[in-house]
């Protein structure tokens, strides 16, 4: 199948799932798709600067990397569905809710690891497209973790794709400009970031 068609075949069924629960991007009233598209934005410009990259397989898992966290897809659909790999790719991208809410972007970033490098570039481009203005009832405190947690991702995928890599980290930077200063002796400087 041409990758035109396959882009089609999978934002229609992603946008169908998302739509299902009038899924909107958090603290805004677009449409989830649009979320979608941009990660798709930033593999389609990744996979121009990357050799020997599957942009078939990284198109689809893009646009689906939400639909078993946030809708009513099953595994045994995304599989019957698209394929296995795609499916499984997925499930490394969505949070396991049965373990401690502070355990599972550790959880999801060792399982990510283990597949395919595709994989783990729709995890770079999911956070740098995320890595906007927070919603405005987002609390410093949490604002603060996910600037924490972007460097945590950051960090753990090193080494899968230099140009989203470079982009994340450009992102996280940026991101600062939302994240609480404290007082350090006579100025106000950003919290520091531990490592």
């Amino acid at each position: 199948m041409d990758m035109q068609s396959i882009y089609q075949e999978t934002i229609k069924f992603a946008a169908r799932k998302h739509g299902e629960t009038s899924q909107t991007i958090p603290g805004t009233n677009l449409p989830y798709v649009v979320h979608l598209s941009n990660v798709v934005m930033e593999i389609l410009m990744a996979a121009q600067e990357t050799k020997d990259f599957d942009l078939k397989y990284a198109i689809q898992v893009a646009l689906l990397h939400d639909t078993l966290e946030d809708t009513n897809t099953t595994f045994e659909e995304l599989q019957e569905t698209f394929s296995s790999e795609v499916a499984q790719a997925v499930l490394a991208l969505t949070k396991d809710k049965d373990i401690p809410k502070a355990e599972q972007m550790a959880d999801s970033l060792t399982r990510i690891k283990k597949l395919p490098k595709e994989v783990w570039t729709v995890k770079l481009a999911d956070r740098i497209t995320n890595l906007q203005a927070p919603p405005a009832h987002w609390s410093p405190e949490k604002i603060q973790a996910y600037q924490t947690q972007s460097l945590q991702i950051a960090l753990e995928l090193k080494g899968s794709n230099r140009y989203l890599e470079e982009r994340l980290n450009q992102k996280i930077n940026e991101y600062s400009t939302y994240c609480p200063k404290i007082r350090t002796g006579s100025r106000d400087e950003p919290l520091k970031i531990l490592t």
